[in-house]
């Protein structure tokens, strides 16, 4: 890519303060790619000043300003979907198809839904005498991971911008190249120098001087609960807001009265969908005790069906793990299932047979794992499935809370009520009965250990808007204001 080794701060694509040059490694050959710099605290002190003066003005703009820019940029994604598809299959190794069907399309969904938002959003409301405006909150420091790149990219910046923020993004080092191809877009859609900037890095050198920086208001951070902690911890001392969607170890509950082959199948796919390497991934199956081998043929035939290999070949359904610390890891805890004692249904440690080369993982089952066991305590991302066994639903629902996570969860029964009581008890930000997609303009986040805030829909704007009473106001010019479906630029006189 030609921008590869630069970064685009205020309108511009400039190289780093101190070159400092990192491979991008293709997860399915271990080949290097591309090759991008890596920033310091100096670029982002720059990147912030852009921000923050484009703030100024940027945050003024009309809602139908900001409406025109998105509609712009929703048009441009459009037309360089492929180009984002195949940036994402090559850094992450996503097999084309998913990139195609799932991961590129995932980030045009938060932009349609944010443009939806954005022209009924209700900016101001009348309390008694007193206005309760929505103001954006500043510049924002976006921190996303590599698992779903377009995706949580957008999640963020889609919000952001719609509301007038500015924003300075950290993007994965290990799948850099879809967020620059994002950039391009940005640029081309027309947004005023400074609304965006792109700093590549990796956490020590940009991460942390992003969330402790004085000059940004805000971080949204996707990551490992471990990495949210250092990013709350380095954000303390200036008091900025904090939005963060950590970690999960997702429950499935089968109930004695679903359809048991149809949902033990359904949740073993969704497991190792991604290779595993997604945040509300279903990686816990919960069943009946006395139906546990049965759980088990299910679940393994559906793991030794699936296509594991070249992610450029159509035919493919799981890809590589995108980088070898992560397949060390998963190795480990694969192994670590063995040696406690957790049958060994399907998969298990190794390349898949046939592949030599690439952070390949066989997709593995588990069955009769024990709730204390480390595969079901941890997260795992990687395509392990742990089917643990309960005795009623009580039992089930103490299995499923059981876990300093909280972000999704899943319930199968063909009783609505009966699923709905079970949900309804469960500590999770997000619950599926029956297999039910999500919704775009449903909130996403999670209880616990699993983050705060919540991203997509309004859910998702009130995360980068700050809340004003203005207390005074004529009852007359009062009531006006409150008939405004979309409040003046920040600043403009009423």
């Amino acid at each position: 890519m030609k921008h590869a080794t630069n970064f685009y701060i205020d309108g511009k694509w400039v190289p780093p303060q101190v070159a400092r040059l990192f491979d991008v490694i293709n997860p399915a050959t271990e080949e290097k790619v591309a090759v991008i710099a890596l920033g310091s605290e100096a670029d982002v002190d720059v990147a912030v000043a852009a921000a923050r003066r484009a703030f100024a003005t940027f945050s003024r703009t009309s809602v139908e300003e900001r409406v025109r820019l998105l509609e712009r940029l929703i048009e441009i994604y459009r037309k360089r979907m492929e180009d984002l598809a195949e940036a994402i299959s090559l850094e992450m190794g996503a097999p084309i198809s998913w990139a195609r069907m799932a991961q590129a399309p995932s980030g045009l969904d938060h932009l349609v839904e944010a443009l939806e938002i954005l022209r009924s959003f209700q900016f101001d409301q009348q309390l008694a005498a007193a206005r309760v405006t929505r103001e954006p909150i500043g510049v924002c420091g976006l921190i996303t991971p590599w698992n779903w790149p377009a995706n949580q990219v957008m999640a963020k910046l889609a919000p952001a911008l719609a509301v007038g923020c500015t924003v300075v993004l950290k993007p994965s080092e290990i799948s850099p190249l879809s967020a620059l191809l994002i950039a391009e877009m940005v640029d081309e859609a027309g947004y005023p120098a400074g609304a965006f900037n792109l700093v590549n890095g990796d956490g020590p050198g940009v991460g942390e001087p992003i969330a402790r920086h004085p000059g940004i208001d805000m971080i949204s951070f996707t990551g490992s609960t471990r990495a949210g902690i250092l990013v709350a911890q380095n954000a303390a001392p200036t008091v900025k807001r904090i939005s963060q969607e950590l970690g999960g170890k997702s429950p499935n509950i089968i109930l004695d009265d679903a359809d048991f082959e149809d949902a033990v199948a359904k949740g073993a796919r969704r497991c190792f969908n991604n290779s595993g390497q997604t945040c509300t991934s279903p990686t816990r199956l919960l069943v009946p005790v006395e139906r546990m081998q049965e759980a088990m043929l299910i679940a393994s035939k559906m793991a030794e069906a699936l296509v594991v290999g070249d992610p450029t070949a159509a035919e493919t359904q799981i890809g590589p793990l995108a980088n070898a610390t992560q397949f060390q890891k998963v190795q480990a805890l694969i192994a670590s299932g063995i040696e406690e004692g957790a049958e060994l249904a399907a998969g298990g440690m190794g390349r898949p047979a046939g592949i030599g080369r690439g952070y390949f993982v066989r997709p593995t089952v588990f069955g009769n794992v024990k709730p204390d066991m480390k595969i079901s305590r941890e997260e795992i991302f990687g395509p392990v499935l742990s089917i643990i066994g309960f005795r009623d639903d009580e039992e089930a629902i103490a299995i499923a809370n059981d876990t300093p996570y909280g972000l999704s969860a899943a319930v199968s029964s063909r009783d609505l009520s009966r699923a709905e009581k079970v949900a309804r008890r469960i500590r999770a930000g997000m619950v599926h009965i029956n297999d039910a997609p999500l919704t775009a303009s449903a909130p996403f986040g999670g209880y616990k250990q699993s983050g705060n805030g919540r991203e997509q829909g309004k859910f998702g704007f009130e995360d980068y808007l700050e809340i004003k009473s203005i207390f005074g106001l004529p009852e007359r010019v009062a009531s006006e204001a409150s008939t405004r479906t979309s409040a003046p630029g920040y600043g403009e006189t009423l």
